[in-house]
C-alpha cells in the first residue's frame, strides 16, 4: 500500500491521541471527517494500523524496574524458550538478534525478587547478560522514524 502525506498526518495524529473524532483530525488537516474516516478505515483493511492502544505510567502500577537481558541459548530448542517468553506478562518485548546473543528481552517488574524469579527461570533455556535501566530517556514512535 503505497502511503501519502496525508496518510502520514493521520498516522501522527493518531499516534499522539488514537482516541480523536474523525471530525477533529478533519480540521487540522483541512479534510471533512468522512473522508478521514474512509483513509482510517483503508489504514486498518492494509494492516497499517494493526491496533489501538493506551499508553500506562508503569511506575504508577508499580513496574518500577526494567530490565534488558541478553540470552544465550544453551540449546537448539528455541520453540520452548519462545513459548515461554510468549507466556510471562514481565517479558514485555523478545527479540531473536544477530550478533550478541541470540535474543533480546525487555522485562518490567515491581521487584528485584520477581525479576529474579524470571531471571532463574531463564537459566533453564541458557545464560544471560543483564542491564537495569536507569532512566527512561526516550519512548518508541514508529512515525519518527519515517
Amino acid at each position: 500500500m503505497e502511503l501519502d502525506n496525508i496518510d502520514f498526518q493521520i498516522l501522527q495524529i493518531l499516534s499522539e491521541n488514537s482516541r480523536m473524532q474523525w471530525k477533529d483530525i478533519g480540521k487540522q488537516i483541512h479534510m471533512t471527517g468522512q473522508a478521514v474516516g474512509n483513509r482510517i478505515k483503508r489504514l486498518e483493511n492494509n494492516g497499517v494500523i494493526k491496533a489501538y492502544s493506551v499508553i500506562v505510567d508503569e511506575m504508577k502500577l508499580g513496574l518500577s524496574y526494567t530490565a534488558f537481558v541478553i540470552i544465550y541459548m544453551k540449546t537448539t530448542d528455541h520453540h520452548s524458550f519462545t513459548y515461554f517468553a510468549n507466556n510471562q506478562k514481565e517479558i514485555v518485548e523478545v527479540h531473536r538478534v544477530s550478533g550478541e546473543g541470540c535474543y533480546h528481552l525487555k522485562i518490567k517488574v515491581r521487584s528485584q525478587e520477581q525479576l529474579n524469579l524470571i531471571l532463574n527461570k531463564i537459566l533453564d533455556f541458557g545464560n544471560y547478560m543483564l542491564y537495569l535501566s536507569i532512566k527512561e530517556i526516550k519512548q518508541h514512535n514508529p512515525l519518527n522514524a519515517t
